[in-house]
């Protein structure tokens, strides 16, 4: 079995560099919290290559597109990712990624949260494949979301022992 490294070289996709804030902004958590075999993934939002919030910002269904919406998804995995391999070394430590929750800011009459939260779905099963990649997953609409975000997605994940 490839790594999930190898697997996201071959995809052309890379993993970004660590979260810049906005001006004036600090983050009091940890983006990733190991506990025993478990690693929590804080809430990730849509990142540039270099660590930057990626564009657009605002409500899918009013300023951002759906299928905007679901890059942003896939954005916000790879930042996630990020995260991970900062902490653990290595995304071939995770055993099984267990739990996904997709925020989406939402316009009124926007309701296919659940296919926004698809580009980030879709994006674990490929890299990882469906015996790690498979998860519960949980994806809600909301009025707004930190730095204007469109999409923000937190996570657990098993590791190895």
């Amino acid at each position: 079995m490839r790594s999930p490294e190898a697997v996201l070289a071959q995809l052309g996709l890379p993993l970004p560099a660590p979260l810049q804030l906005p001006a004036g902004t600090s983050l009091p958590f940890a983006l990733v919290r190991v506990v025993g075999t478990r690693a929590l993934i804080s809430g990730h939002g849509p990142t540039l290559p270099d660590g930057r919030l990626a564009g657009p910002f605002g409500k899918v269904g009013a300023d951002v597109s759906e299928a905007e919406a679901v890059a942003a998804a896939r954005l916000t995995t790879l930042a996630m990712l990020g995260s991970l391999q900062r902490q653990l070394g290595s995304l071939a430590r995770i055993r099984a990624w267990t739990k996904v929750l997709g925020l989406v800011a939402s316009s009124p009459d926007f309701h296919r949260q659940p296919v926004v939260l698809n580009g980030c779905s879709d994006l674990l099963l490929q890299i990882f494949g469906p015996e790690v990649g498979a998860h519960a997953r949980s994806a809600i609409g909301v009025a707004v979301l930190p730095f204007n975000l469109p999409v923000e997605i937190e996570a657990e994940v098993e590791l190895h022992p």
